[in-house]
């Protein structure tokens, strides 16, 4: 019977965001301009303000959308390993996948730091989630302040061509100063087309499809504890049993083995 209680299906028509970035790209800040409203804490800092993954959702023009935003790579406050393994839990908070992997950074300079991004983000959830990655450029309006375009500063940089040309959804520009919704619809008009250029689907692997049956195992526990439990109310609590139960199931002891033997993307 408890299949019959275990969490619904995610709703195919949201789309969900995983961001990545170094510390002070201004993920958060890029947040809060695709939800349209203030969901993450954003100002300018030496540190990292993320210091652990969040989900926030939102509507923006009729499309329910949930970014997850993820704490700032290259932070001298943790250890790379530890902040990969932060990253790590947003299997659990995208579950069963996510359809873009958002990898913020500001539009000034590309550093040897921000060359490895796309590496740590293929480390983690194997080599066929950079299919399902597109660049989100921040402060574009500073380029134009002096006298150049986003296009010619890709042009002038050949690493930073080569990083964009591995992900399957291109790059976007966001204008800081500029509070135009239309940036926003242009953003999410290229990943949903990246969406539909695979197949329609969000990307997964043996990782999510663990979380997945996971989640899907302690709903049906809670659901029957407390009979009167709705779906959301249920993500509401899971959301703080995460990283316990993550543990419990021992998938991050066994997730270097899962995440090398992962060939390539699965679609559910």
């Amino acid at each position: 019977m408890a299949h019959l209680l275990a969490l619904p299906p995610p709703d195919e028509s949201t789309l969900r965001i995983v961001s990545v970035g170094k510390t002070g790209s201004g993920k958060s800040a890029a947040g809060n301009t695709i939800l349209g409203m203030k969901a993450f804490e954003s100002y300018m800092s030496p540190s990292t303000i993320t210091l652990t993954c969040q989900r926030k959702t939102g509507m923006f023009k009729g499309q329910q959308l949930e970014f997850i935003d993820t704490p700032g790579l290259f932070n001298a406050a943790k250890s790379e390993d530890e902040t990969e393994r932060e990253i790590q839990r947003c299997i659990w908070l995208s579950a069963p996948g996510p359809h873009v992997f958002l990898v913020v950074m500001a539009l000034n300079r590309f550093t040897p730091e921000e060359q490895r991004t796309l590496q740590i983000i293929k480390k983690i959830f194997g080599e066929q989630a950079a299919c399902y990655t597109m660049v989100l450029f921040t402060h574009g309006d500073d380029l134009e302040a002096d006298g150049t375009s986003a296009e010619n500063f890709i042009d002038r940089n050949p690493s930073l061509r080569a990083f964009i040309s591995q992900c399957g959804g291109g790059y976007h520009v966001f204008n800081n100063r500029n509070n135009d919704s239309s940036q926003v619809t242009e953003l999410l008009e290229k990943i949903n087309k990246m969406v539909q250029r695979n197949g329609g689907k969000y990307f997964t692997n043996k990782m999510f499809g663990k979380a997945q049956q996971v989640m899907e195992e302690e709903a049906a526990r809670l659901m029957i504890a407390t009979p009167g439990m709705n779906a959301i109310e249920f993500r509401q609590i899971i959301d703080g049993y995460t990283w316990a139960i993550l543990m419990a199931f021992n998938i991050f002891e066994t997730a270097k083995g899962m995440w090398t033997s992962v060939k390539g993307c699965s679609i559910q």
